[in-house]
């Protein structure tokens, strides 16, 4: 094998050395820059857009914090309105209960005139029946016959003793 053969090693060193500091040449010239450019194209892409969601997320807070402002008005809104509503529900509530009050009211005055009327006619008609039953009973008991007015007047009495 002719590479093994000393005699040759020198040239083969040469041409070794001259392939070795061409290619490193064109690597060095062509290669490495356009890594380099690539890999700050990369970096610069990589910051942009770090830049870009940087941008988003501080459009995104302040839209969050309009959204969580504009929800707490509307909550405090609403509960304005509740309250109002609740509010203008217990006045109606309240009025319709004072009229129905002053129905029942007179409702009860009249119901009590009434029963004072039936007591009082009541107590006349037990006091008529007393008196005619007590003549009757005197008369057939005695066979007598007794004045009405006196009679009236003890039936009056004893009325007024039971009460």
């Amino acid at each position: 094998m002719p590479q093994f053969d000393p005699a040759s090693f020198a040239s083969q060193i040469f041409w070794l050395v001259v392939t070795f500091l061409t290619l490193y040449w064109v690597i060095a010239k062509f290669a490495i820059p356009r890594i380099g450019e690539i890999l700050e194209q990369r970096a610069r892409l990589i910051q942009d857009d770090l830049d870009r969601a940087a941008a988003l997320k501080a459009d995104t807070d302040a839209a969050i914090a309009a959204y969580e402002k504009a929800m707490t008005a509307a909550r405090n809104q609403a509960r304005d309105v509740l309250l109002g509503a609740a509010n203008e529900m217990k006045k109606v509530a309240d009025e319709k209960t004072a009229v129905v009050n002053a129905e029942v009211n007179k409702q009860i005055t009249d119901a009590e005139t009434r029963i004072a009327k039936a007591k009082s006619d009541a107590m006349a008609s037990i006091k008529s029946i007393a008196a005619d039953t007590a003549r009757e009973a005197v008369s057939r008991l005695s066979g007598l016959t007794l004045d009405a007015g006196k009679i009236d007047a003890a039936v009056g009495a004893a009325l007024k003793d039971a009460r």
